[in-house]
């Protein structure tokens, strides 16, 4: 990466009044994050607030039925249900010490708004969360969650109503108040700095997965699959294998009901590259260079856009662009409750189903590691109707 650019991709496409508040927050991390102050501070909440190391679980039902051992990584038991708090934590202990007041940020999902709120309440900053109208129906619980513990959410009418529209309305609030708020980005798109900030952040798990793969193989994995949209979880998994060759990644998006632009969010499948909030990403867009809609049943894969870093990675071939259907998340979600005894989020699902759909891609001496990033108690009343029709 050289100065926020990723081959073609990244850059920091945003109007004048933006240009500052990126420069000092660039400045900012710079100086700020690779303090020992900072870092103590930092690993003390992942540890002592987040619950980090969270555990390697060896599936071995799963294993055993799919030919070959698959492990969790159980970002799902970390604080909050998601791996969203590892980068929200470390967000918010910067802006505090970059003197900000309140933070804002989008979420769709709403496992990262609840991150935020949670980092800001303990870092003593106020939180303003802007969600769209439809996540907002559909993510109900975490919407009750985020106001329990404080958080204003502001409702996004405009567009889609969905998180596309949420980043869009959550910069033009933060080209208002910039000097007294932070924007704390939820994945790694954005203009620069936000990627390379909360891959930086999220690169814990990598991190921590090397680790511990060592202790219970004595070896590297052969492959880590993660599911992804912006691509926070994906890079903060993938970070520390990136030079590992050896090591086969793979990338897997909200496919949707149908590889069509009406129907999918599969932004390698159906996309190419543009301007998108910011930076130059591979996006859904129409002939004319409008950003078009995506459509997933999991509401944090509901982006239109992938993250400068996660595109570059793609494109070189380093990381494999996959995708898994609505209908495979369902059956996936089954398939871990029965032999797991675990509930994803539908945004793991996706990775989960694609294992399960694609054996192809492993052999039976191959060690796997997926990336379970959330659980799925969010995702209750939409996993119910699917297989039930409850209301």
């Amino acid at each position: 990466m050289e100065n926020g650019k990723f081959g073609k991709y990244g850059g920091m496409f945003v109007s004048e009044v933006l240009i500052h508040a990126l420069l000092e927050l660039d400045e900012a991390f710079k100086k700020i994050y690779p303090t020992d102050e900072f870092q103590k501070e930092f690993h003390e909440l992942l540890k002592d607030y987040g619950g980090r190391p969270t555990p390697l679980y060896y599936a071995k039902n799963f294993s055993k039925l799919v030919g070959f051992k698959v492990y969790l990584k159980r970002e799902d038991l970390l604080c909050g249900g998601s791996h969203k708090l590892n980068n929200a934590l470390g967000q918010a202990l910067l802006a505090k010490k970059m003197g900000k007041k309140r933070l804002i940020t989008e979420t769709a999902a709403g496992q990262h708004g609840l991150a935020t709120v949670m980092a800001g309440n303990i870092c003593g900053l106020k939180t303003e969360i802007f969600m769209g109208i439809k996540d907002i129906e559909r993510q109900a619980l975490n919407v009750k969650k985020m106001e329990l513990l404080g958080a204003k959410i502001k409702p996004i009418k405009t567009g889609a109503g969905v998180l596309k529209d949420a980043v869009s309305e959550t910069l033009r609030e933060w080209a208002a108040c910039s000097r007294t708020t932070h924007y704390l980005m939820g994945s790694t798109v954005g203009p620069h700095p936000f990627p390379t900030i909360v891959a930086t952040f999220q690169s814990v798990i990598g991190n921590e997965i090397k680790k511990q793969i060592f202790e219970k193989e004595g070896r590297l994995p052969n492959a880590i699959v993660c599911c992804g949209s912006g691509g926070s979880n994906a890079l903060g998994a993938f970070k520390p294998f990136i030079n590992e060759h050896g090591v086969r990644l793979y990338f897997v998006e909200g496919g949707g009901e149908n590889l069509n632009a009406e129907n999918s969010a599969a932004a390698f499948q159906i996309g190419s590259p543009c301007v998108l909030h910011g930076s130059i990403m591979q996006a859904i867009q129409d002939k004319w260079g409008q950003i078009k809609p995506s459509k997933t049943r999991a509401a944090g894969l509901n982006y239109p856009g992938r993250g400068p870093e996660i595109s570059y990675l793609c494109e070189i071939g380093r990381v494999k662009a996959c995708y898994a259907f609505d209908h495979e998340v369902f059956n996936a979600v089954k398939f871990i409750c029965k032999t797991e005894g675990l509930i994803p989020a539908l945004e793991t699902a996706h990775a989960v189903a694609f294992v399960l759909n694609h054996p192809e891609e492993f052999h039976s001496d191959d060690i796997v590691i997926i990336n379970f990033s959330g659980r799925g108690d969010k995702d209750i009343e939409t996993i119910l109707r699917f297989f039930y029709g409850f209301n």
